[in-house]
């Protein structure tokens, strides 16, 4: 039988949808929204047609009395407030009276004997902080606060928004709650979207799932330009370069085109061992280049050329260094062959030493990092790291049960994560009360080698790893097993660098001598050799 509109077409059910959402709250907050953007119009037809007010007969009862100075009245509405606490209620009816004491004060001495009345009668029984009371009598004598006439209309706006805050939601619907609502909904489903890596992916048409291919892993090039096992790779702050560094002694610049190729820039050439590890400064006008048991090299990425040699005190080796985010000092940690006390300390670019730490507590560091708000100095040694508040302030440890191989920090410096002989990788928050790792990674084979990890992808939202497997293994921030293995390389994998600016990019370096650029799909493309 074909049944005609009822009243519950045009005005509804109690809930929508699931059961969830209470149908006059959700015409409440569309109504809201949309006298927000401008559409009284739309707004006032949307209260007209479903019959229900975007505010309670209370709220338009309250501004009436408060706009008409009835503060009885004020006070009655108040305690008729569904919701309230007693603490809640007591805090409003402390704006209603301390309103109207401001009030009288204004008028001048002829209104001094009522406001000392309604000090006394009406807001010192109410409980609240007596300092707010000193300071309403102290105001009888200063007329500090005392509201003038003329500004009467203006100041009883301000209390009734002020009393509006001090009530529960549903007595007036918060600015912008709709927008909120829709906003927190995207972020969650982005968040819990595994693949979400391109962050104007997102649309209000459908619920959002990104597709596998939104992660690196298609090898779109292979870069050749080394004739032994290639240790590092790191892309520059902008991602317009990658410098990779190789047991052969050599490091290689290579510079980011436009259609995501990358071309032989710069080979720097220098070195008597192998470069163990390479360093951008934060400006990307500078490479450190460290070669193992030799003197840091500065070049300028500009011309190729070697603009500086880092040494450390005679007998003392460098094994580690990092930039300040001012690109204008360094910290490096040296030690020596026997057992003799460790060094770490800074210096300008001129290779002056600005400030050290010696001693037996100094660790023997095998990497370090400085946070990009120049706050925190953090080393790994051994199965610890190490972390110093700068420029000298407090000093904590944090402990692992295995021997820590490598450091990486997240873009943002909040967080760290170290690779472990153990076959994991532990995610910890830099902070002095961090206890336990946020996350542990495995899959990934290590054991022998050293092997370093990155943040990566859209807000540093995946971590990449190199492996003894010869695969590179990506995880989602908050999930412990791997999301994508990239099958190519035939050796370990010793180094992974995700692109800073394009997050569909990812570089690795292998002792096959090669690196690898790994893409997010973009359709069909063959893979490329680049000598």
């Amino acid at each position: 039988m074909e049944m005609h509109a009822s009243s519950a077409s045009s005005h509804g059910e109690a809930q929508t949808g699931r059961g969830l959402v209470d149908r006059e709250e959700l015409v409440r907050v569309i109504a809201q929204s949309l006298y927000s953007l401008g559409y009284r119009r739309a707004a006032a037809a949307l209260e007209a047609e479903s019959g229900v007010p975007l505010y309670p007969a209370e709220h338009d009862r309250l501004l009436f009395d408060v706009m008409s100075g009835r503060w009885d009245a004020c006070v009655a509405a108040i305690r008729a407030v569904a919701g309230l606490g007693d603490r809640e209620r007591a805090a409003a009816e402390f704006l209603v009276w301390r309103g109207h004491f401001l009030e009288l004060l204004g008028i001048g001495d002829a209104g001094l004997p009522r406001a000392r009345e309604v000090l006394w009668r009406r807001i010192a029984p109410l409980g609240v902080d007596r300092e707010c009371v000193h300071w309403l009598a102290r105001a009888m004598v200063s007329c500090e606060g005392a509201v003038a006439p003329d500004a009467v209309v203006g100041w009883r706006i301000g209390l009734f928004l002020d009393l509006v805050d001090a009530f529960p939601p549903w007595f007036h619907v918060p600015s912008g709650r709709l927008e909120l609502l829709v906003e927190n909904a995207v972020v969650k489903q982005v968040l819990s979207c595994v693949y979400h890596n391109l962050p104007d992916e997102v649309t209000l048409f459908e619920d959002h799932k990104c597709p596998e291919e939104q992660i690196p892993s298609k090898c779109s090039q292979i870069l050749c330009g080394h004739n032994n096992e290639v240790w590092f790779v790191r892309f520059s702050n902008d991602g317009n370069y990658l410098a990779s560094s190789s047991s052969d002694c050599t490091a290689i610049i290579w510079k980011v085109e436009e259609d995501d190729t990358l071309t032989k820039k710069h080979c720097l050439v220098g070195h008597k061992n192998p470069i163990s590890f390479v360093a951008w400064s934060p400006n990307d006008r500078m490479l450190l280049t460290c070669g193992n048991g030799e003197s840091v090299k500065l070049w300028n990425v500009a011309t190729g050329e070697c603009s500086l040699k880092f040494s450390s005190s005679v007998g003392h080796i460098i094994n580690s260094c990092a930039w300040f985010p001012n690109s204008e000092k360094i910290v490096c940690a040296s030690c020596e062959p026997d057992n003799s006390p460790k060094r770490i300390f800074t210096c300008d670019l001129e290779g002056q030493e600005l400030e050290s730490w010696v001693g037996d507590r100094i660790p023997k560091v095998s990497d370090i990092a400085v946070t990009p708000d120049s706050k925190h100095l953090i080393c790994v040694c051994s199965n610890e790291i190490w972390i110093r508040e700068l420029p000298k302030g407090r000093e904590w440890r944090i402990r692992e049960q295995q021997t820590i191989s490598s450091l990486s920090l997240s873009g943002d410096g909040q967080s760290l994560i170290v690779n472990l002989n153990s076959q994991e990788i532990h995610l910890w928050r830099i902070s002095e009360n961090s206890t336990v790792p946020d996350n542990k990674f495995k899959g990934h084979k290590q054991g022998k080698f050293v092997i370093r990890s990155c943040f990566g992808g859209s807000n540093s939202l995946f971590i990449a790893s190199g492996s003894e497997d010869s695969q590179v293994y990506i995880w989602k921030r908050h999930l412990e097993t791997p999301i994508k293995v990239l099958y190519g390389h035939s050796l370990t994998v010793n180094c992974v660098s995700w692109n800073p600016a394009k997050p569909h990019m990812l570089a690795s370096a292998s002792d096959d001598r090669t690196v690898r650029i790994w893409l997010a799909h973009k359709g069909s493309h063959r893979t490329r050799l680049t000598a």
